[in-house]
């Protein structure tokens, strides 16, 4: 140790009586502020000042935590749905809504100017400037913003952050913010935004214009950032978020993204994920901070529950060091840029992100270095795939939520704030590891906030919590006050600065720069300097010797001896025989380490032990002599006298020790003294011959022995004769009488007549108590005087009113007190002690009988405490506790005792009836008659309204009021006690019971309360209130008007509305007019006076009277009339049915075998298609060509299938405005708005309206979620209209173009169900075509007229007989030089194009109709023989020709039969007649065609013919005739029919989602507007699934198959198609006489096949909702594949319309409020202007 100077200095101070306070650490400042959450906390570097956001307040703090200003924000009338400014009428759904701060940063203005921004969730997130001195200063504040000026979010549960960058003078501010639901959707994730406002209208503080940059992103809704964090460094601005990873792991990660501060177009933007091992995926805060002098981003990472956003407890701190994250981003760039995103290994480690139109590109090596931050032809925004990776620091059980980081002495340590309300203090490594050195408490429970401030000092930080702002210090060096405790707590903050003796930072220690004067607290092997000895430990305070010691420092085992001076002692009077005292090691005024030496007393040890000091001294731990003749302890080896006794510490020569000292240690004589008397004692000792006498006499008075001496007095306690002669004998006590007896020592009665041997007679003062039930049995307790000397004494000597009784010993008291149980009839107690004169009471004990009447009442509950009354007579008999009641074998605990007996019951383990019974001492009676019943305990059901007293209604009812409670209380808790059962009411009801302020009611007469309100008789009286409903019902309310009732009809939380009587009431006061009162509960309101209107309505004349009654009279008789008629047709209509139904089973029947014979022949004729089921064999079309043909159906040349035809000078201009037509179309006010203008023009035509949907459904096919947003709100809308109408005819037709939407919604959703589940609803659908086109073609077909023989169709049956034969070809393909045999079986009746339709159906049997030759590209030719050949054709020269009609050729006509061969060649000639069937009335030259019969008959027909018309006339009436072939054809196709209406309402699967969805989405209409008839929302699904989607594919199966549907094909479809429909309806299916065929066909199978719809809805109703979020990501998938689709073609087809229409969608625009604040014709006029070069406004 060096040498100091002056030398180190001990010194012992005075031993002071203090009394030291150990006080717990001081709280560090705390302040609650309103506006619980607090969100923000804002510090200003130059005035040390806070700033706090919260909701609906903004703070303004000094840096001690003193409130300066504050300013309300909220709350405010707003709906995130609305654009401000609000206004009610405008906004139905606006409220009070509260204002959550969400952004609150600091503008350095350019010319010193420095302002608050503060932005809130209020109008859409606006944002304001503020004074920093007053926050209640607005200096910047728009009235009317617009939609460039939303700013935050409008939702508090969405992220929003902010930085503040100055650039060239132009204060800008970078935001990001996540997705908000509701309000505009087309706000980027980041955006700029300008600080200072310019003249331009669209340059407003805080706007977001085309100048600036912004995050463009495709769908806004996947790319829901949630931002943690923005700041910027060096030359750059970066954002910490969070979000799902959309093109990878499909799983929520943790981003930052960097772009230059300089670049207004985002051409840099970069972003990389983060990677934290151990799975800590979800960033909950971060900081940027330095370590070992480099910067690095510290982020609290926590652990995410599978896939999703939501953060669990496991949580972390991960370090990202700035150099590493700027190379992973400058990599991603670079590859981007230069090796098309791919690395060495070729694998993509970059890519372009948020779904825009750009790829990564292969670009110059340096364009990196040339285009640091991009440029317009650099690709971006790009993402890396590859993530920045760390290892954790620290992790914890617990949530971290917020970090912070201060650099002490070249150390890093972390603060980091947790959700439970604690701050940790790590200490970072350099290898970044962390170590947890401390936690605080800052507020139990409350999340600390992410923004963690240090104050200017970085000696304290600043912690916001959920209500509360603390400033807790980083260390606390100064509380520890010696260097033992600061080297223990481990605060690297801390270290002991020797020469000072203070815990101290270091750079407040001056002396730390040289070695060992400041000693590291977090250092382990840091030691304080101590005094290892001391010589001597020990010392006598009556000498004085020198002290040397031992010094130990810095490091075990180094040493250094010191000596001290001789100790100063000042002495204090103690109460103890030593002291310790420290010794300190000193330099100047500091002390430098502290031992003790204690001083010892030997006086004082023999003082504080006055009965044997000589032991005390020599057996003491002081090396104390006693000096026996001087009575003397002293620390001398020698005494003034001799006989010294040595300590036994002390080796001194013998006497030594405790057993030399002198003592008495026993009494020979006996130890009883009396008082008064002098009287010998004899005592034995040892070690008394160092004394000259033999014997120590003592007088008592003082002790000098150590055995007991009893000193006692006989006339103490012994008041009466019998109590002396009890005293034992040794005491020699006896009772002297005379003038003054008492108890007295024997040799003390010395008067006559001396001792008395015998006592006198006994006094009896009282007995308790004074009568007993006559059985006895009660315990008497008698008081009194010369009772005995022993309890044998009275015992058979007393006797109660005559009868004997016998004592109790436990209750005997000699002389004065005895218990005894007697029983007998009434008189004085007499007690005789032997042979003395007996004692008698003054008092009469009285024997009586109690008898018990009766109880009330006479049940109760098993828990018991019901209380009993018993009534009797004699019920005061015995003391209150001899009496015990009992309810069956169960004690009923005793109230009161009186006239009547009050108990309480006690719990019963059984019901049922029990006597009740009172002991009277031993003395039982029982209530007779009597018996009371235990009861089940009630139990509490239900208790209505949430409300003193009750009172019972009935065994399980009661009714019960509400106590009232002030404003300003608080209420616990509301239950209900029925004796000893208590119900709280929150296990009733399952929800606590709540107060609520009284409802408001207004006068009826607002504006002048006296004036009386004008009622009109026959209405009712409507009141206006305020949260009349909140506590109260309708059936709760009583109103009255005078002295009667005004019925409440209608009660809502604004209005009651009540019917008086007919005719005015009369007044309960002293007016004149009756008052209205409402009474609710115990409110009652008087709300004025009511007169009723005197005109009356004129007496009706008797003659109309009269004229009336015969009107009535006519009328009902008109009515009878009608009834009667109604039900005779109805039960012939019935018998009607009936006979229908026989002639239909009579029919099938006769038709079975012949449908089994052709059920077979398709059966075969069907498996070779079976085997193509899954494989090709199903020509399944794409899906552009299935979207094309369902968007637009029979429409050649739709938009899919085109190319935006433009010339090349225009078409960047029209691209560019197309572009902004679709941002605009993404815009929902916009989209709306203009399909309502649309749809409100006269001349806007129902095919436009389709046209236009589909065009709608193109564009915005690749956001779908959106798509199905607004259809949503469209249907919404419609909803409302038809529900003010007919319910029930929503969605019936398509006239709408919302109800298109909803068409084509269904097809695309529905697509993936067709194509991936073939084998649910793809596969039969194809078998029910191809066994309708089988069975349609083995019958004669008209080419002319498409009317077939096999058809389900009644009106495309061919009602003629024709003769026709079946024959088979052999036809032989010729494909260039290879030529193959092909049998194909035709009819003889099949004209030649219908046979090339035959022949090509084989030859390409499985393959796409597309796929094959037309059947007028090719010729059939005839070869019979090896020379004859002859080409068929419908129409040559051979062709029939009769008068004007034309017949087609047919193989008839060419008499072709089985053997003969056919050449099927390729050829350029194109027939005449066309694959379609011929329309009637067509002509040729005049001439008209005709096939198998004739379209229409001539009406110059030969009159031997006309008959045969009439007859054939007659013929098609019947429908007998021709029903067999329809019951034919309906049994060979009745499996196929069933198999497709079983796959598609089949509930062995999960339905479809979106059916699922919408199925949800219409019954949540339903509940939204109170429609609670099932009927109608099953109409409502009905109209939007099978009609509207499974009809359309049934009757129309070319929309997802490539085939050809014919006429008579699609004829059959249609009648299948109608059965579907018949079956989904809700209404009875009824046929008769008159009903069409088709009904009548499936009759009997359209009741299974409602089962099955019925069973269909119902298990999607019941199936468990909240598919939600499941649709939305099956719609995220669905528009991934509208890669195909043109949908500049749609936009460039939309605008068409919006150029037809533009001026009344222009000025629709301007009149919408909303839509002027977003400017939104303003837009469509730039689309105007780039798409057609249209003058505008501009």
């Amino acid at each position: 140790m060096p040498a100091v100077s002056p030398p180190l200095l001990p010194i012992a101070t005075c031993w002071w009586c203090l009394v030291i306070l150990l006080l717990p650490a001081q709280a560090f400042p705390q302040l609650s502020l309103d506006g619980s959450p607090l969100n923000h906390l804002l510090l200003d570097p130059r005035s040390g000042q806070l700033y706090v956001g919260a909701v609906n307040h903004l703070h303004h703090l000094s840096s001690d935590l003193q409130v300066l200003s504050s300013s309300q924000t909220g709350p405010k009338l707003d709906s995130p749905e609305c654009l401000p400014p609000i206004v009610s009428k405008d906004c139905p759904s606006a409220r009070l809504t509260p204002n959550t701060n969400k952004i609150l940063l600091l503008e350095e203005g350019v010319a010193g100017g420095r302002r608050l921004i503060v932005c809130g969730t209020l109008f859409q997130g606006i944002c304001d400037k503020r004074s920093l001195g007053n926050v209640s200063e607005i200096l910047y504040q728009t009235s009317n913003p617009v939609d460039t000026q939303y700013v935050a979010a409008n939702d508090p549960r969405v992220s929003t952050v902010g930085v503040v960058l100055n650039q060239n003078g132009v204060g800008l501010m970078l935001v990001g913010r996540g997705y908000t639901s509701k309000g505009p959707s087309d706000i980027p994730p980041i955006t700029t935004r300008r600080l200072a406002s310019s003249s331009s209208p669209a340059r407003q503080a805080f706007s977001q214009d085309e100048e600036l940059g912004k995050l463009v992103v495709g769908s806004y809704s996947e790319y829901n950032n949630y931002f943690i964090s923005a700041f910027s460094h060096s030359d750059h601005v970066y954002f910490l978020f969070s979000r799902r990873d959309v093109w990878h792991r499909k799983e929520y990660r943790t981003y930052v993204s960097r772009l230059c501060a300089g670049d207004r177009s985002f051409y840099s933007y970069v972003e990389v994920p983060l990677e934290c091992s151990g799975g800590y995926n979800l960033a909950q805060g971060a900081t940027l901070a330095e370590h070992q002098g480099q910067p690095a981003l510290f982020v609290a990472m926590a652990a995410g529950q599978a896939s999703t956003p939501s953060a669990t407890d496991r949580s972390a701190l991960c370090v990202y060091g700035i150099s590493e994250l700027d190379e992973a981003l400058q990599r991603a760039q670079e590859l981007c840029y230069t090796e098309g995103g791919r690395g060495g290994d070729g694998k993509e480690e970059a890519y372009i992100e948020y779904e825009v139109s750009s790829k990564c590109l292969r670009l110059p090596k340096d364009s990196l270095k040339e285009y640091p931050c991009g440029g317009e032809h650099t690709p971006s925004p790009i993402a890396s795939a590859v993530a920045l990776s760390a290892n954790p620091s620290l992790t914890r059980d617990v949530q971290l939520t917020a970090v912070t980081t201060v650099t002490e002495a070249g150390h890093t340590i972390a603060l980091l704030g947790d959700k439970k309300g604690w701050l940790h203090k790590v200490f970072l490594q350099p290898n970044r590891t962390g170590m947890l050195y401390q936690s605080v408490l800052v507020d139990q429970n409350s999340p600390v906030n992410a923004d963690l401030l240090l104050d200017q000092s970085k000696q304290n930080v600043y912690v916001l919590t959920y209500s509360k702002v603390s400033m807790v210090p980083v260390s606390e060096c100064e509380l520890q006050t010696d260097c033992q405790s600061c080297l223990s707590v481990r605060d690297p903050y801390c270290g002991w600065c020797v020469l000072e003796g203070r815990c101290l930072r270091r750079q407040d220690c001056h002396l730390e720069s040289q070695a060992n004067h400041w000693l590291w607290s977090y250092q382990p092997a840091s030691q304080c300097v101590t005094v290892q000895s001391l010589k001597p430990a020990n010392q006598s305070r009556e000498e004085q010797t020198p002290v040397g010691g031992t010094i130990e420092y810095h490091k075990p085992g180094r040493h250094v001896s010191v000596r001290f001076v001789h100790l100063i002692i000042l002495w204090c009077i103690l109460s103890t025989d030593h002291m310790s005292l420290r010794v300190s090691v000193m330099f100047r005024d500091v002390t430098i380490s502290t031992s003790n030496i204690t001083f010892y007393d030997c006086k004082a040890v023999g003082r504080l032990n006055s009965t044997s000091p000589c032991m005390a001294c020599v057996g003491s731990v002081w090396p104390c002599n006693w000096c026996a003749l001087d009575e003397l302890c002293t620390h001398n080896s020698n005494c003034p006298k001799e006989h010294i006794i040595s300590n036994s510490l002390v080796q001194l020569q013998a006497p030594q020790g405790p057993d030399s000292c002198p003592s008495v240690w026993a009494l020979q004589s006996s130890p009883l003294v009396p008082v008064g008397f002098l009287s010998p004692l004899a005592l034995m000792g040892r070690n008394l011959d160092m004394f000259q006498v033999n014997l120590c006499v003592c007088i008592l008075t003082s002790v000098c022995v150590s055995s007991t001496v009893q000193l006692y007095d006989c006339a103490v306690g012994q008041s009466d004769c019998s109590q002396c002669r009890a005293v034992s004998s040794e005491y020699g006590c006896v009772w002297c009488g005379g003038e003054s007896p008492g108890c007295v020592y024997n040799l003390s009665c010395t008067s006559p007549p001396g001792p008395v041997q015998t006592c006198p007679a006994p006094q009896i003062t009282q007995i308790q108590p004074v009568s007993g039930p006559v059985e006895g049995g009660v315990l008497v307790t008698i008081h009194g005087s010369n009772l005995g000397m022993h309890y044998q004494d009275i015992q058979g000597g007393v006797t109660v009113a005559g009868v004997s009784c016998q004592p109790q010993p436990q209750g005997y008291i000699i002389s004065t007190r005895l218990h005894l149980w007697g029983s007998g009839t009434e008189g004085p107690v007499i007690v005789t002690v032997g042979d003395s004169e007996p004692g008698q009471s003054l008092q009469t004990f009285t024997y009586q009988d109690p008898q018990l009447s009766s109880i009330i009442p006479d049940k109760g509950p098993v828990s018991g405490g019901t209380t009993l009354t018993i009534h009797g007579t004699q019920l005061l008999t015995g003391q209150r506790k001899d009496l015990t009641a009992y309810v069956g074998q169960q004690p009923c605990h005793m109230l009161v005792s009186g006239t009547h007996l009050l108990c309480r019951t006690s719990p019963s383990n059984q019901t049922g009836e029990v006597s009740v019974s009172v002991l009277f001492g031993k003395a039982e009676r029982i209530v007779p008659g009597k018996r009371f019943c235990y009861m089940e305990d009630p139990v509490i059901t239900d208790a209505f309204p949430k409300q003193e007293r009750c009172s019972v209604v009935s065994p399980t009812e009661m009714t019960c009021v509400t106590p009232g409670v002030t404003s300003h209380s608080k209420v616990m808790g509301v239950g209900f006690e029925l004796d000893n059962v208590k119900v709280a009411f929150k296990s009733v009801t399952g929800k606590p019971f709540s107060y609520f302020p009284n409802p408001v009611l207004y006068a009826l007469n607002r504006d002048a309360p006296e004036t009386p309100y004008r009622f009109k008789p026959g209405g009712v009286i409507a009141v206006e209130g305020k949260d009349l409903t909140r506590a109260m019902t309708r059936g709760e309310v009583v109103a009255r008007l005078g002295d009667q009732r005004c019925e409440v009809k209608t009660l809502d939380s604004t209005h009651l509305y009540c019917e008086p009587p007919e005719t005015q009431p009369e007044s309960l006061g002293d007016n004149q007019l009756p008052s209205l009162r409402v009474i609710m509960g115990k409110l009652d309101v008087d709300l004025g006076l009511v007169q009723y209107d005197a005109d009356g309505l004129p007496p009706v004349p008797l003659a109309a009277q009269v004229g009336l009654a015969v009107g009535a009279a006519v009328v009902v008789l008109v009515v009878l009339v009608i009834i009667l008629m109604y039900r005779r047709k109805s039960k012939q209509a019935l018998r009607d049915y009936k006979k229908v139904l026989v002639q239909l089973e009579t029919l099938e029947i006769n038709v079975g075998d012949q449908c089994r014979k052709e059920f077979t022949d398709l059966m075969t004729e069907m498996m070779d298609l079976s085997s193509d089921v899954g494989g090709p064999g199903i020509p399944l079309l794409d899906y552009k060509t299935y979207a094309e043909r369902v968007f637009f159906p029979g429409q050649r040349g739709a938009p899919l299938s085109q190319n935006l035809d433009l010339p090349e000078s225009r078409r960047q201009t029209v691209e560019q405005g197309l572009g902004q037509l679709n941002n605009l179309l993404n815009n929902r006010l916009f989209l709306i708005r203009f399909i309502h203008t649309l749809e409100a023009q006269q001349n806007f035509s129902q095919r436009d309206r389709g046209h236009v949907a589909s065009l709608l459904t193109m564009a915005l096919h690749d956001k779908l979620e959106y798509f199905t947003d607004v259809m949503k709100t469209l249907l919404g809308d419609l909803t409302q209209q038809y529900v003010a109408k007919n319910p029930k005819l929503m969605l019936r037709r398509t006239e709408t173009v919302v109800e298109k939407m909803l068409t084509n919604w269904m097809s695309i959703c529905l697509y993936s169900f067709l194509k991936v589940c073939l084998s649910v609803a793809g596969e039969p659908l194809y078998m029910l075509y191809r066994a309708i086109k089988y069975q349609v073609d083995k019958g004669p077909v008209d080419a002319v007229t498409g009317k077939a023989k096999r058809t389900l169709n009644d009106s495309h049956l061919l009602r003629e007989d024709i003769d026709y034969c079946s024959i088979t070809l052999t036809v032989l393909v010729k494909n260039g030089v290879e030529v193959q045999p092909c049998p194909v079986k035709v009819l003889d009746t099949d004209t030649i194009t219908q046979v090339k339709d035959k022949i090509l159906d084989q030859i390409y049997k499985g393959a796409p109709f597309s796929q094959r030759p037309a059947a007028d590209s090719l010729d059939l030719e005839w070869r019979s023989g090896q020379a004859g050949h002859l080409t068929l054709s419908d129409d040559d020269v051979t062709a029939i020709v009769q008068g004007r009609w034309k017949k087609l050729n047919t193989l008839q006509h060419y008499k072709v039969t089985h053997t003969h061969t056919h050449t099927l060649n390729n050829t350029l000639h194109v027939d005449v007649v066309s694959e379609t069937p011929m329309l009637e009335g067509e002509e040729e030259e005049g001439l008209r065609l005709w096939h198998l019969v004739k379209s229409s008959e001539d009406p110059e027909i030969p009159k031997h013919r006309k008959s045969s018309m009439r007859e054939r006339e007659r013929a098609k009436a019947i429908p007998e005739i021709y029903l067999t072939r329809l019951l034919s054809m309906k049994g060979t196709l009745q499996k196929f029919v069933d198999d497709v209406f079983v796959a598609i309402l089949s509930t062995k699967r999960p339905p479809p989602i979106a059916v699922r969805f919408f199925f949800d989405f219409l019954d949540d209409m339903a509940e939204k507007h109170g429609i609670d008839d099932p009927e109608t929302v099953h109409i409502w699904k009905t109209n939007s699934l099978p009609l509207r989607f499974w009809v359309n594919i049934l009757k129309n199966p070319q929309f997802v198959f490539d085939v050809q549907v014919t006429d008579s094909v699609d004829a059959v479809l249609s009648v299948i198609a109608q059965t579907f429909i018949d079956s989904c309806t809700t209404s009875e299916h009824k046929v008769g006489r008159d009903s069409p065929v088709n009904k009548l066909l499936y009759a009997r199978e359209i009741p299974r096949y409602k089962q099955l719809v019925e069973r269909y809805y119902s298990d999607i109703h019941s199936a468990a909702s909240g598919c939600y979020q499941e649709m939305n990501s099956t719609l995220t998938e669905l528009s991934g594949v509208s890669g195909d689709l043109n949908f500049l073609v749609a936009l460039h087809e939309l605008y068409k319309y919006i150029n037809k229409y533009y001026d009344q969608i222009i000025m629709s625009l301007e009149e919408d409020a909303a839509g002027q604040k977003m400017q939104l014709a303003y837009r469509l006029q730039q689309v105007a202007a780039l798409v057609e070069n249209k003058v505008t406004d501009l």
